[in-house]
Order: C-alpha cells, then structure tokens, then sequence
C-alpha cells in the first residue's frame, strides 16, 4: 500500500512541478503520501478471504491449530442454498509456544 501511495504522490508532485514550472519537492512528496494512505479504502488494507485462507491453511500444516468437533450450519442469505459447515478450531501447545515472528509469516515457518 505505501509502494502504491508513494507512487501516487511522486506522479501528482511531478505534475504540479511541471505545472507551475518549479522542482520536485520531496517534502510534498511526503505529504502526498501520508494523504494517500489515509485515504485508501478500508478494504484494501484489510485481510482478504483468500489470503486468511492460505494463511490459517499453514497454521494447520504447522499443527498449531486443530478442529475441536464443533461444527454449525451455515448459510449466506435465505434465497441461497446453506453453505459449507462453521467449524471451530482451538489452539495446540505448539501453537501457544511457536514465537511471535513465526506467527507473522507461518510460510517462513514451515517451509524455511
């Protein structure tokens, strides 16, 4: 997201440049930035379905988390056919003792 604001700002500043005929100021730049940021839509900055998908599929893999049994049905809206089961998940004690950097990246984890 930052690669992408610093892009954006760096095109807006050199535009502005040209424009009123001056140099590039990399404090606009900087400025710019921190505007784009603010203003990136909340969606793009958060977790997408696919991406927890891989992630909690590598928690599996590690055996960090295991299925407890419980599972509930599911559904999207009423006019829809039900979906997959819920299934709930508890945490192993490799899980509660893995450290804190291998939970940011679990790939790193397991495949080195």
């Amino acid at each position: 997201m930052r690669a992408t604001a610093v892009d954006e700002a760096t095109r807006m500043e050199e535009k502005r440049a040209r424009g009123e005929k001056r140099s590039i100021d990399p404090t606009n730049i900087k400025k710019l930035t921190e505007q784009y940021l603010s203003k990136m839509p909340y969606k793009s900055r958060g977790c997408r379905f696919h991406s927890f998908v891989v992630y909690f599929s590598n928690l599996q893999r590690l055996h960090w988390v295991e299925p407890t049994g419980r599972e509930e049905p599911s559904s999207f809206q009423d006019h829809y056919p039900p979906g997959p089961p819920r299934r709930y998940f508890r945490l192993t004690d490799a899980g509660r003792t893995a450290p804190e950097i291998a939970w940011v990246n679990p790939y790193r984890a397991l495949y080195g």
